[in-house]
């Protein structure tokens, strides 16, 4: 499988690219008072509205950091039943993409207490890599907020 590695921290992360639509540049967000934490916004992507959630928000407490190799993630999104919206994911160091097998992953062995999206983990020469679950990256709360006008669209 291909995935699309990035970076939270110091910590490196993958996701597999199949549910990748583009790598885009850090662009500027339009601010949407009143968004739960860990949204950034929301950017136009070909005409339409796509929400943006920073991933350092959710995982580290804090924003991405804006640099060069600080990239927009356009993740198709499960956002209901036979549904899927653009979500764009704003990390960092997101420049390299690795083949890995899937069997390569295995449980961390600290799966209490960690949030749905991190899954398992394989390693390489540099360390430990994590597989994030694009899928589980919002509750239900926050995607019912991010997608209710599109879902209530023809």
């Amino acid at each position: 499988m291909l995935f699309l590695m990035f970076q939270l921290g110091r910590d490196r992360y993958v996701l597999e690219t199949g549910q990748v639509e583009a790598v885009l540049p850090l662009l500027a967000t339009k601010q949407l008072p009143g968004a739960p934490a860990g949204v950034a916004g929301a950017i136009s992507y070909r005409g339409r509205p796509v929400p943006v959630i920073d991933l350092a928000v959710l995982a580290l407490g804090r924003p991405a950091e804006p640099r060069l190799s600080t990239r927009i993630i356009l993740l198709r999104y499960p956002s209901g039943p036979g549904r899927d919206d653009l979500l764009g994911l704003l990390v960092e160091q997101a420049v390299e993409t690795i083949a890995r097998d899937a069997a390569d992953f295995t449980t961390s062995g600290v799966e209490a207490g960690m949030p749905p999206y991190l899954g398992p983990v394989a390693s390489d020469e540099r360390g430990l890599i994590q597989w994030v679950r694009g899928e589980a990256l919002l509750t239900p709360e926050i995607r019912d907020i991010l997608f209710r006008q599109q879902a209530a669209e023809p």
